[in-house]
């Protein structure tokens, strides 16, 4: 079951049972954009992601098979399609951690409210 969070205009959707978090892509073009950097980083990531798919998480908005990719050294799943990228439990804190600036508060409060509201 997912439940939406919304910090300063930004949704997210965090599921409650596995305690995972949805990104949809427009959310993390957003969260990058507002701290002044470009998403270009996290494009070239999942464009050098060509792996197969891994276990049997599926996108949130389509239902394909999400796929692999590395991101700050945090293994991310993603939508073959562009839907977006989901976090597991674990992930989302530890981007926050090596995360500076406004990117890194941006995700620190969403975790927190996020672990509020669970």
């Amino acid at each position: 079951m997912l439940v939406t969070f919304e910090l300063e205009g930004i949704e997210t959707d965090h599921c409650v049972a596995c305690g995972g978090t949805w990104l949809d892509a427009g959310e993390i073009d957003e969260i990058l954009g507002r701290a002044g950097r470009s998403v270009q980083e996290l494009r070239d990531a999942v464009k050098a992601a060509g792996g197969p798919a891994r276990g049997k998480r599926t996108c949130v908005r389509c239902r394909a098979s999400l796929k692999g990719v590395t991101f700050r050294g945090v293994e991310l799943d993603r939508c073959p399609y562009g839907h977006g990228i989901w976090l597991d439990k674990g992930e989302l804190p530890a981007i926050a951690k090596s995360g500076t600036g406004e990117v890194g508060g941006f995700l620190k409060e969403l975790f927190k409210a996020e672990i509020k509201g669970a």
